[in-house]
């Protein structure tokens, strides 16, 4: 699985992740690793495009969080690449940037799942500046060795909730005339 920042003007305009000119480069990396892009997930952190494509705002990003992580959850990845810095700080939980980190694998669980979570430099950015192109190129290269390995150990499933307790039956007791028993719910007093 793929998660980039959020769709471009391409992306939008399409509704798929990543078919602009960093798509574009995105799929030419894979294919040189021998990975058809049929064969991954793409997403993004945020699923609308930012207005004049700024970056995404902390609101924008938890209202799109919980999308993400339930992608993850049924996806199943046991690799993810996280492309740029919004994608690494959401899925690490951590304010490290991308220039620190690409290219170095770890283990992280995120939602009910643990993968190889893999930061690399958003292929905009190598767009930007092309010496970057071949910093991809090299951290793309390593790969399906990551694939190779087997899936990182899953934590253990959550004890599912039990059902509600039913409610203990309210004695009867008598009322005064025009009192309001404190135990009624509000929905039988008529007023909602």
């Amino acid at each position: 699985m793929f998660v980039g920042e959020a769709p471009g003007f391409h992306e939008d305009k399409q509704g798929v992740p990543f078919v602009g000119a960093a798509g574009q480069l995105l799929t030419r990396l894979l294919g040189e690793i021998g990975i058809a892009r049929e064969d991954v997930y793409i997403n993004n952190v945020l699923m609308c495009r930012p207005p004049g494509n700024r970056d995404p705002h902390p609101d924008e990003i938890e209202h799109c969080r919980e999308y993400l992580f339930r992608q993850l959850e049924l996806v199943q990845p046991r690799v993810v690449c996280t492309l740029g810095n919004f994608a690494t700080k959401l899925l690490r939980g951590d304010p490290t940037g991308i220039t620190r980190l690409h290219g170095r694998e770890e283990v992280r669980v995120i939602g009910p799942r643990a993968v190889r979570l893999y930061p690399l430099f958003h292929p905009a950015a190598a767009l930007y500046t092309p010496a970057n192109v071949e910093v991809l190129r090299r951290d793309f290269e390593r790969l399906p060795v990551l694939l190779a390995l087997p899936e990182p150990e899953q934590p253990p499933t959550p004890e599912p909730m039990p059902d509600a307790i039913p409610a203990e039956p309210v004695a009867e007791r008598p009322v005064e005339p025009g009192a309001v028993p404190a135990d009624v719910p509000v929905e039988q007093l008529g007023l909602f």
